[in-house]
């Protein structure tokens, strides 16, 4: 009769009986692609394919394929890819890759042929992670973090505000992501193309710093309201002065074709609100205040020099 010998699982370590080393740093890249369960089955298996091939493309055209040729527990997920890499690169990762990944993109959608487009959202982290070169190599808090941030509520509600003809690639960096790289002055990104949030995911215990980067914003970012979480109830407006007139001044209600409301009580001066935000429609958590469109300005006469 055979016998069948097997193997022993190691014993699982247990947290802080003793010292040991410290897992290398590693930097990681998730991506994930924009609505994969509302499409057809008969597509899942060709953007699951398309995904990596297309990251793998940004990454050379961005003279980074050393990334992907020494990427490490890169692992397919379905609707996403995930890998490890050298942390030294991570300022070239936030930039150039994402903007090339943004044109990568760009070039498949317009050439897809009527294919529904492929979105992707892009999530980056560092932390320590074992790399022990099977299948369960770079297994830890770092990468559960990383897919956290991927699937947190300010980057999917970007994705969704932005238009999808224009803005195909929305990123979400880890604080230590953005203080390292960007703070430190190594990534050829100014500060201000990075909005802060609050990184949560719903029905999931996790909460925390993050920032938003948008290679080609197309509508408004979100921004983390400091005056959100206050209870204290506003003080009440100062009553207008009162004419000797007795007679109440008339009520103004009109509401122009651009959508302006001309609201209050005529005194001299009038107040315009407009409740009509220009762009798509969100639903859901937008993770605070309207930043706004981060596009060029016109400051001074846009006409001078041409009169």
């Amino acid at each position: 009769m055979r016998e069948f010998i097997c193997e022993l699982p190691q014993r699982i370590a247990r947290p802080n009986t003793h010292s040991r080393p410290l897992p290398g740093y590693r930097g990681i890249l998730a991506v994930d692609a924009k609505d994969f369960t509302g499409r057809p089955a008969i597509e899942h298996e060709a953007v699951s394919r398309a995904v990596p091939e297309l990251l793998k493309t940004a990454l050379f055209r961005a003279e980074l394929q050393d990334l992907w040729e020494d990427r490490t527990f890169p692992t397919s997920t379905g609707d996403g890819y995930i890998f490890g890499f050298d942390p030294t690169c991570m300022p070239f990762v936030i930039h150039p890759l994402l903007l090339t990944l943004q044109d990568v993109l760009t070039d498949y959608n317009v050439l897809s042929y009527g294919a529904a487009p492929i979105r992707l959202r892009a999530s980056v982290h560092v932390g320590p992670l074992p790399d022990t070169g099977d299948e369960f190599s770079g297994n830890g808090t770092a990468r559960n973090d990383t897919h956290r941030l991927l699937d947190s509520r300010p980057v999917k509600a970007v994705l969704v505000s932005h238009k999808a003809n224009i803005t195909h690639v929305a990123a979400i960096l880890s604080d230590r992501c953005y203080e390292d790289a960007v703070v430190g002055g190594y990534t050829g990104r100014h500060l201000d193309h990075f909005v802060e949030v609050a990184a949560t995911v719903e029905s999931k215990p996790f909460s925390q710093r993050a920032w938003i980067y948008v290679p080609q914003p197309s509508g408004p970012l979100y921004e983390e309201d400091p005056d959100a979480a206050t209870t204290e109830e506003p003080a009440p407006e100062a009553a207008p002065a009162q004419s000797h007139d007795e007679t109440p001044a008339p009520q103004v209600r009109n509401s122009a074709p651009s959508g302006n409301l001309n609201t209050g009580t005529v005194h001299g001066g009038q107040s315009v609100a407009n409740h009509h935000v220009a762009g798509d429609r969100v639903e859901g958590n937008k993770a605070g205040r309207v930043r706004g469109f981060q596009g060029d300005q016109v400051r001074g006469n846009k006409y001078q020099g041409r009169q």
